[in-house]
């Protein structure tokens, strides 16, 4: 589990220490105050250890190894022209400084990289042992109904496509678990079954599909976009991606949902984080925000906050136990009226 980020100069970031509970965590924030750039960053960093520990069939973390593949994540995920683009803007050269710290001090992590870097980063301090499991990053819209097709364009083309989104089609494409904890999987995919009114297909072409009793397969790209977000997760829970330990990034849950779907991600959230999953969203939906607030006091679950503000100093951030203290939640509420 992640228990804390240290940031210098990322982006927005002129400098942050971000706490994180080994449940369910929130990040609130308008457009621009850096959700999506913190959640690509930790991202990134996590997933290189996981992806190259596959990799290295038993040999442990070297610099040799992550200096390179850290820097080449961090392009991969955050597309900038150089990785000095993503240090924060100001005049004269600096250094974006991202420390992660876990529950299992072995994994702890610190990259750095200058101003003028192109693809080149530093590491701080190297981790003794690999992640044991990928990390799952859900972008604001659904990949399902391009997965036939987008893995092999991105390994075979020069294309502009975020490497979060392949890392996804790679697990959305694994085997789906047999066996004892099939039954742990059923219950939690079956609130999202019945909402799609049907179960997620693979075929062996590589085309999703939705079965739905009595009516056939539909394409997966004729479901509605809201509910193909739903068969992502739902895929993901049965290949065990999202089953026990591992860690989930979701960027604005609610982009182009039903809000009568809201109540059920809030929900699914809850779930997930209850069944041993590090949960951390980025949202600045006022509907999602409150249901989550809502069931944490039914279910007596607690959320931890973490509120970005734009600041004259760059992001701001704020840490809270309950929505309701959430300086910037106002603002939040504003966008809707």
């Amino acid at each position: 589990m992640l228990d804390q980020v240290v940031i210098r100069n990322l982006t927005v970031f002129k400098q942050a220490e971000i706490s994180f509970s080994p449940g369910l965590n929130v990040i609130v924030g308008e457009n621009g105050s850096g959700k999506s750039h913190l959640l690509k960053a930790i991202y990134a960093l996590i997933a290189t250890s996981a992806q190259e520990g596959l990799k290295a069939q038993g040999d442990l973390p070297t610099k040799a190894v992550l200096q390179k593949a850290f820097a080449d994540k961090l392009i991969g995920v955050l597309r900038p022209e150089s990785l000095g683009r993503i240090v924060r803007r100001k005049q004269g050269r600096d250094r974006c400084e991202v420390e992660l710290c876990f529950q299992d001090s072995s994994l702890n992590t610190k990259v750095s990289w200058a101003t003028n870097s192109k693809s080149d980063v530093q590491i701080e301090q190297l981790p003794v042992q690999w992640q044991e499991k990928s990390p799952v990053f859900l972008p604001t819209r659904e990949v399902l109904s391009q997965y036939h097709w987008l893995p092999q364009l991105y390994r075979t083309a020069h294309v502009d496509i975020e490497e979060n989104i392949v890392d996804l089609c790679d697990l959305l494409g694994a085997l789906a678990l047999k066996g004892p904890r099939e039954k742990g999987i059923a219950q939690l995919v079956a609130p999202l079954e019945a909402a799609m009114g049907g179960k997620v297909l693979l075929d062996q072409n590589g085309r999703f599909y939705l079965n739905i009793p009595g009516s056939g397969k539909m394409e997966i790209s004729l479901v509605a976009e809201g509910l193909r977000k739903l068969a992502m997760v739902a895929r993901l829970i049965s290949t065990g991606s999202l089953l026990d330990k591992g860690y989930l990034f979701w960027d604005e849950p609610e982009a182009n949902l039903n809000p009568k779907l809201i109540r059920l991600v809030a929900t699914l959230l809850m779930d997930l984080s209850h069944h041993g999953i590090q949960v951390i969203v980025a949202s600045h939906s006022f509907f999602l925000l409150k249901e989550l607030d809502l069931l944490s006091r039914q279910k007596d679950q607690a959320i931890h906050y973490i509120g970005l503000s734009e600041g004259e100093e760059g992001a701001t951030v704020q840490q809270v136990g309950t929505l309701a203290e959430l300086d910037n939640l106002i603002k939040v509420d504003a966008d809707i009226k």
